[in-house]
Formats: C-alpha cells, sequence, structure tokens
C-alpha cells in the first residue's frame, strides 16, 4: 500500500493516554542503570528489536519476565523521577500536548518507604516535568489482576486521597488472571472520588470478557478493547456508553493479537463510532512510540483529516481540564487547516533510543 507523506504528525497536538511507568523508560536509560547496578540484562533487552510473542500464556510469561526485568532497575527515588521526566520529554518530542501515565506503585515500594512515598515522589516529579516540558501530565494508579482484590481497595483508596493530580483508577496485568467482579469495590471506590475507571479489556481476551469488565467495572474508557470488533452489538453498547477505546496497534502486534499493526480494526472501530486514544503502552519492549501509532493509521489509509479527528477525540476522552482541552483542540484545527510548509517546526527530539540522549540530572 502507498502511503501518502501527508503533515508532520509530530505536530499534531494530541494526548497519550496508555502508557506504563516502567515501559515508557528509554532504552539507554534501562542499560545505564543496569550498568551502575550491575544487572546483566537479557539479549532481548539489549538487541533493539521489538518483542514478538504468541497470544497464549507462555507468551504473556515471556513478557512479564522482560518487564520484571527492567523494572528491577527502578530502585531508587532518583530512578523514578529520571523514569517520569523523560517519558514527559519524549511526549513532548512527539507532540502530545497531554499525557495520562499509569503507575502501580506496588513496584517501587519496598525501595522509597512504601506506597504513598511512591506515588508522591511520581506526582512531584509530574508537576515538575509538566512545567518544563509543557505536557499536561495526569497519572493513573492501577491495580495488578495478579494480586488479590484487597491489593486494588488499598491502592484504590491511596488513588482517592489523591483526587487532582491523579486522575484514573486502572487494572492491568494478563486479562486471563483474576475474578473481574471480585474488583468491582475497588473501582466503586475509586468513581466514588471522581476518578476515571480505566480497566485494562479486550486485547488478550475477546468480546465475553469486555462483556465482564463493562458490566463490573463500569469503565470510562478501556485499555485496549480492540477486541469489542469481534461483537457488533457488544461494540455498538461500548459507544452508546461513551466508553473510550484506548488502542495501541504496535503492542497488540507484539503481543500476537494481529500479526501486523496495520491488522488492527481500527477502520472499523472508528465507523462504529468509538472514541479512540492510540497509546504506545510499553514503548521500552514494543520499539513502538506513540507517533509510531499515528503512523501505523497513516498506512492504514486515514486521511490527515481523520488522523486529525483520532487526535481530537484523544484530547475529549482525556482528564485533562477544559482549558487544557481547548488549547489542544484548537492546536488540531490549525493543524489541519494549515498546509505542510504554514505547519510549526516539529518539536525537538530527545532521541529516546540512541547512547547520546540528554541524562536527566534531577529536578530544578
Amino acid at each position: 500500500m502507498s502511503v501518502s507523506r501527508g503533515r508532520d504528525l509530530t505536530a499534531l497536538p494530541k494526548a497519550h493516554l496508555h502508557l506504563h511507568f516502567t515501559g515508557s523508560m528509554r532504552q539507554s536509560t534501562l542499560w545505564e542503570l543496569a550498568a551502575e547496578r550491575g544487572i546483566r540484562l537479557p539479549r532481548s533487552l539489549t538487541d533493539d528489536v521489538a518483542l514478538q510473542v504468541e497470544p497464549t500464556r507462555r507468551g504473556w510469561f515471556r513478557f512479564q519476565r522482560q518487564y520484571d526485568t527492567a523494572r528491577a532497575v527502578v530502585d531508587s527515588e532518583g530512578a523514578m523521577r529520571r523514569i517520569m521526566h523523560e517519558a514527559a520529554e519524549d511526549d513532548a518530542a512527539e507532540g502530545s500536548g497531554r499525557l495520562e501515565l499509569q503507575v502501580d506503585p506496588t513496584s517501587y515500594a519496598p525501595f522509597i518507604g512504601g506506597l504513598t512515598p511512591a506515588i508522591e515522589i511520581v506526582l512531584d516529579q509530574a508537576a515538575i516535568s509538566s512545567r518544563q516540558t509543557g505536557v499536561d501530565i495526569g497519572i493513573i494508579i492501577a491495580a495488578s489482576r495478579t494480586r488479590h482484590p484487597l491489593d486494588a481497595r488499598t491502592l484504590a483508596r491511596l488513588a482517592a486521597k489523591n483526587v487532582g493530580p491523579v486522575v484514573g483508577f486502572g487494572l492491568s496485568n494478563d486479562e486471563r488472571s483474576g475474578d473481574t467482579a471480585s474488583f468491582g469495590p475497588a473501582f466503586r471506590i475509586a468513581r466514588e472520588a471522581g476518578l476515571s475507571a480505566v480497566p485494562h479489556g479486550g486485547e488478550l481476551l475477546g468480546p465475553s470478557h469486555v462483556h465482564d469488565v463493562v458490566a463490573h467495572l463500569r469503565p470510562d474508557r478501556l485499555g485496549h478493547g480492540v477486541r469489542a470488533a469481534e461483537d457488533p452489538e457488544l461494540l455498538a453498547r461500548i459507544v452508546d456508553l461513551g466508553i473510550g477505546l484506548e488502542v495501541c496497534p504496535g503492542s497488540n502486534a507484539s503481543l500476537g493479537v494481529t500479526r501486523e499493526p496495520t491488522d488492527v480494526p481500527l477502520r472499523r472501530l472508528v465507523e462504529a463510532g468509538a472514541q479512540i486514544a492510540l497509546g504506545a503502552d510499553d514503548p521500552l519492549l514494543f520499539d513502538s512510540r506513540l507517533l509510531d501509532q499515528y503512523e501505523t493509521a497513516r498506512k492504514i489509509g486515514f486521511s490527515d483529516a481523520e488522523l486529525a479527528d483520532l487526535a481530537a477525540d484523544s484530547i475529549r476522552i482525556s482528564r485533562a481540564s477544559d482549558e487544557v482541552k481547548s488549547r489542544l483542540l484548537t492546536g488540531v484545527q490549525d493543524w489541519l487547516a494549515a498546509t505542510p510548509d504554514e505547519l510549526p517546526p516539529s518539536p525537538p527530539s530527545w532521541g529516546p533510543k540512541t547512547s547520546n540522549v540528554r541524562k536527566f540530572s534531577g529536578p530544578n
């Protein structure tokens, strides 16, 4: 398929709503932190090749093992601040004006004194990095399906105590683990506090799982949700309920949900009326960042006008303030109205995969 180059996608204002904390890490940062700690990384984390696994429990285990290996280097406040700041820098370089970063503080709590200090570090650095990069940042606290539902309630209460900088509550990890209904009380705590409900669903498992997530967790957005395209009635219900979908083509291909990123049923979802935010999920492992997802949509055949619609939807279904949404949506209109020669220069690229990246030296 021939693809028109079109307008510069880095200049298109957009919101990034599906990005995990450790998974956002630059490869060069992983290598540097591992070397400082004397941690020997497996070749799969040093060969600069995107992860590719089969859509089975064994494939997921391989993915999770690599993720856990990468997470092992995040053992200090300095490492956490660096990852947060570099995630903001990298989003700014790709034209993202709003980032909603998902973090499970359980993983980092043992190193810095507990759950509360872990989330306080992330929130403090998010505020600093937002001022320095211009990216508006909200944090999503996420529980894991592999842990007890009571752990999820603890995290939901922590999220509820930090409403404002914390904008949502999520549920991640292998969709085949845990009982969806048992996490309902945690999401009730989050909703009653005014947080957005943003669980994963509809990636590894099909429509029946999406039905369960919608019924028991009452999501405002679904992390992934692409498998809803297999059931037109379910998809119509999702659209009627106003549930947004965080679609991650690169992730879907790496985890074997589709053969190629371009095989994601993006056109079918859009034509059904779904509101979609494209996301990178875990670029550290999938070698595919936010901008790559828009390039994939362009390869599928989306015009500049349709790409602008995708970007606008991502902004609308975010938890950004009305002022931020208005500013970014105006930018989308300006991007579409301008000819390529009239577009502003692209944001500076921090080169997340090169060895000469600008090293974060801590908050100013």
